[in-house]
């Protein structure tokens, strides 16, 4: 069974950077791919983007210039970083293994087999 933590703060001041942590347990993020989901207040899930087995990466293009995703694989985690949040980017904020079809960066939930549970951040003064 594969596990899935996400760990970081929950407040982030505007215009600061947003990073969160997944630790992996029961797989190895050097196989699959692994990706960042949100799910603002009221609104649908969101792909953020993704990290491959291979270590190649994917975003989506809304947040494209926003977004950084890496990974320590001796740690079995992989990490996201945000930049110049802003109020819009208060959101839960998932972990998940897969990632949208090539070429899509829509949500579809038979993309994705593991999540964590989900971490509340936002984004104020």
């Amino acid at each position: 069974q594969v596990q899935l933590q996400e760990s970081g703060p929950g407040l982030v001041k505007p215009s600061q950077t947003l990073s969160l942590t997944c630790t992996v347990s029961g797989g190895s993020i050097t196989t699959n791919s692994w990706s960042w989901l949100r799910q603002p207040p009221g609104k649908g899930l969101e792909w953020m983007g993704a990290i491959r087995g291979i270590g190649g990466t994917a975003y989506s293009p809304s947040l494209k210039s926003r977004t950084s995703i890496s990974r320590d694989t001796s740690k079995n985690q992989f990490t996201l970083q945000l930049r110049s949040v802003t109020p819009e980017d208060t959101a839960v904020y998932y972990c998940a293994r897969g990632r949208p079809p090539i070429g899509s960066a829509n949500y579809r939930p038979q993309d994705y087999d593991w999540w964590g549970q989900g971490t509340q951040v936002t984004v104020s003064s």
